[in-house]
């Protein structure tokens, strides 16, 4: 034992000699340094389920309703109902386009808007109720902002939590219900 001892003590000192503490320390910070970047390097994460079987991998199914006269994918912002939303859309979270996911509550209260529909090109009237009571998971969040109005007229704001006159003022989700259609063009 004490031949190792007189070995470390050799290199240690024959170490110490050709080195300062300053450049010690710096070789050490960078380690640490580096060794805390590695969470930070991209790992393949995919489980090659598709967002279908796995409602948590942030991927969207795409939500049609099958009828040519409502085209457009209910799940992305740019479908023709929401041109004046602004939340998340309650097709992503086990509700539908006119509809609030299991164990939400629709708000009475709500703002509309009017949208053209593309398959008609007609216009209609859209109410855009919130659903609250549930989670908010930040999925599929949509702002758009055509035809707003100052907060003078509230009705056609966006910006306002709308729910009121419900048990919960827990945000979830928006849908957009439509209330009506302007004539047929003859």
């Amino acid at each position: 034992m004490a031949d190792f001892d007189q070995l470390t003590e050799k290199v240690l000192r024959g170490f110490a000699s050709r080195t300062s503490r300053r450049s010690v320390f710096s070789v050490l910070g960078g380690m640490l340094a580096g060794a805390a970047s590695v969470p930070l390097l991209p790992v393949a994460r995919a489980d090659g389920r598709s967002a279908a079987e796995n409602p948590n991998s942030g991927e969207r199914t795409p939500v049609y309703s099958g009828n040519p006269q409502d085209p457009g994918d209910q799940t992305r912002c740019d479908y023709w109902r929401y041109c004046a939303i602004d939340g998340s859309l309650c097709a992503c979270y086990g509700g539908s386009v006119n509809a609030c996911p299991p164990g939400t509550e629709m708000s009475p209260i709500c703002w509309i808007g009017t949208c053209r529909n593309p398959a008609d090109g007609r216009n209609y009237i859209v109410s855009y109720n919130d659903c609250c009571g549930g989670i908010l998971w930040g999925r599929c969040n949509c702002q758009r902002n055509e035809g707003d109005r100052p907060v003078v007229r509230a009705q056609n704001n966006n910006e306002i939590t709308w729910c009121f006159g419900v048990k919960s003022q827990s945000y979830t989700c928006t849908v957009s219900v439509i209330l009506g259609a302007e004539p047929e063009k003859k």
